[in-house]
């Protein structure tokens, strides 16, 4: 079998084969051979039929299958051959077929990028530390009562920060469009759910009162179809509700699982669930800052066929997390860099593992597991329940694996620490 390789452009190669006529031939006889042993037709009796009268009923089906095969087998001994790693699928193109010739073809693919790891020393991280606070914990349990907020109908003007219960209908020139209407609608003042305009122009508004607002949709309104024209909305104020907070008693604290209703237990509680997300969040946010300092590090060329598949894999996602069917149209530059993002680390990642040899600690996976199950209310079932799926345990494992890789990196790169309160680095607090 004859082989040569050539690049055409970057990461892609155009390679030649041709695979002698007896390879071919060899085989359509051996198979044609074992038929004619075995084939009924009509006037001959089984295992009697001529060869000859095989080879003319069967002979070109048999060597389009052989062609077929050959094409497949042939292919990945020569990039065997040559050394190669195809990136996503080769494009074959057949340049001779004819029966006593020779089988010759070329194949047009991509191929893996070769990759030369830079020193991990190169990259820098800015480990934020902090603590938590007793300040800290009360501003989560207020955001804890606000999650708790019921709303109390009021006889006074609408002010910000109250809940309008009311019906509305929108026109355009007069005509209505989709979604311009409804009926029990709620909205509190002061959360920017509604167009510009909509809030401001309802402040001091009583109940039953009727109001008629003149406004205008942004330019960059999700429904193209009403982008950016004028609208006129005929509002019924049908309640105005105030917001009322639970009190931070033994009541509240037994709606967050503390049996005996005792604050000091609910703070503890808390203060802990609080921990847990503080150290994600500095885990991630240095994890992140590892992975930005990798690429920046590795600048490489990746084949565009991975990238395709990568941007099919997210789209697919997207639908799925918004509802929408295969007809749901995402254009692909919407998950470009993403799809780029996620490809150069893979690769990167995948060189260091192979390079050093890592594998799983054992121990560090149940660590992670038991870290998890800590948040559930029966812990060792949850860890059982891992441990008795083979999907969930597979993705545990490589994310188990990253975050070794990234310790592995941290001892190398140039690492500070900058402190940092609570508040600031889990955008807490007011608007939360």
């Amino acid at each position: 079998m004859q082989v040569s390789v050539e690049t055409t452009e970057g990461l892609e190669r155009r390679l030649s084969v041709e695979v002698p006529a007896e390879r071919i031939d060899s085989e359509v006889q051996q198979r044609l051979k074992k038929m004619a042993g075995s084939v009924r037709l009509d006037g001959f009796r089984p295992g009697k039929v001529p060869m000859k009268v095989v080879q003319n009923r069967f002979g070109e089906q048999i060597r389009h299958e052989v062609i077929g095969e050959v094409l497949q087998s042939s292919f990945y001994e020569a990039i065997s051959q040559e050394k190669l790693r195809p990136a996503g699928r080769p494009e074959i193109e057949p340049t001779s077929m004819e029966p006593g010739k020779s089988l010759a073809y070329t194949a047009v693919f991509e191929v893996y990028p070769e990759l030369t790891l830079a020193g991990m020393d190169q990259i820098k991280v800015e480990r934020p530390v902090t603590g938590i606070e007793a300040a800290d914990v009360d501003r989560m349990i207020e955001t804890l009562r606000k999650q708790r907020t019921t709303w109390e109908a009021v006889e006074r003007p609408a002010q910000d920060g109250d809940q309008l219960v009311m019906d509305f209908e929108g026109t355009i020139d007069g005509e209505g469009f989709q979604g311009n209407k409804a009926e029990g609608a709620r909205l509190v003042l002061g959360s920017g759910r509604f167009i510009p305009g909509f809030e401001e122009g309802m402040l001091g508004a009583a109940a039953g009162e009727e109001r008629t607002l003149d406004l205008q949709f942004p330019e960059d309104y999700p429904a193209q179809e009403v982008a950016g024209k004028p609208v006129r909305f005929k509002v019924r104020l049908t309640a105005v509700e105030e917001p009322k907070l639970p009190e931070v008693d033994a009541e509240f604290a037994r709606s967050f699982g503390v049996a005996d209703g005792d604050l000091d237990s609910l703070r503890e509680q808390v203060r802990e669930n609080m921990q847990r997300e503080l150290d994600q969040t500095i885990k991630n946010t240095v994890k992140n800052q590892v992975m930005d300092g990798l690429i920046e590090a590795n600048p490489i060329e990746i084949p565009k066929a991975l990238i395709t598949e990568e941007i099919s894999r997210l789209q697919e996602q997207a639908r799925m997390q918004f509802g929408g069917g295969a007809d749901m149209k995402l254009p692909d530059e919407m998950f470009t860099d993403q799809a780029e993002r996620r490809i150069k680390l893979g690769l990167i990642l995948a060189e260091i593992i192979q390079a050093n040899q890592m594998k799983v600690d054992p121990e560090r996976l149940r660590s992670t597991i038991e870290n998890i199950a800590a948040a559930y209310e029966d812990p060792e079932q949850v860890v059982k329940w891992y441990y008795s799926r083979k999907d969930q345990m597979s993705e545990l494992e490589s994310v188990v694996l990253e975050d070794q890789v990234v310790d592995w990196i941290l001892g190398q790169a140039q690492v500070t620490e900058k402190e940092t309160p609570f508040n600031e680095l889990m955008k807490v607090g007011e608007g939360a």
